[in-house]
């Protein structure tokens, strides 16, 4: 069981439980001014807070806020989207927004052509929650990489065409329960500066 800590984003205007052993980017390195970038100190996952314009069609709704996940999936992986699995896709609640807020979470894996002698991961896992604040023209992603990397994960334990998960995936998947839990917006005037 992780243990998680309170965690001011963009200047405290969200504020979120992230786990402990979780470290802010911007400590050695410059980040984008939309972003909010943490490292597992103990691997190789990452928690990136993206706040973004809202793209897609007015209005809400599986087909609308569907499209909108798929183009955001796209901008992440970028050229790569052929070598994206999406193994499930749902509707999220987040505890501490308005009722009714638009959310959605996908689970996918990238898997990077074989290169022999490479030191890329066997595959990436991606948590991939938008939120989608159509009042202020705005989607925020919470994105959750987590890099399976030969020797640093049990191959037997992972069979997502079975359900398997993981260690490495259910972890994931319990830093994005607890962030669905404590996210919250203080400044909603941060939506105007972005």
């Amino acid at each position: 069981m992780s243990t998680f800590i309170s965690t001011p984003l963009f200047g405290g205007a969200l504020i979120v439980d992230l786990p402990s052993n979780f470290a802010d980017v911007s400590t050695i390195r410059q980040v984008p001014d939309h972003q909010e970038v943490f490292l597992d100190k103990d691997g190789f996952s990452s928690i990136i807070f993206d706040i973004t314009e809202r793209v897609g069609l007015a209005g809400t709704g599986p087909a609308i806020d569907g499209a909108a996940l798929t183009t955001h999936l796209e901008d992440i992986v970028d050229s790569d989207i052929d070598t994206v699995k999406v193994w499930n896709t749902s509707n999220t609640q987040f505890s501490k927004l308005p009722e009714g807020t638009p959310a959605y979470t996908l689970i996918a894996t990238q898997t990077p052509p074989p290169e022999p002698g490479s030191k890329n991961p066997d595959f990436t896992a991606i948590v991939l929650t938008l939120i989608r604040l159509e009042r202020e023209q705005t989607d925020i992603l919470v994105t959750i990489n987590v890099p399976h990397i030969k020797g640093e994960y049990s191959a037997e334990e992972v069979d997502m065409q079975m359900g398997k998960q993981g260690k490495l995936i259910e972890n994931a998947v319990e830093y994005a329960a607890r962030i669905w839990e404590t996210f919250k917006i203080k400044d909603w005037g941060l939506f105007n500066e972005v």
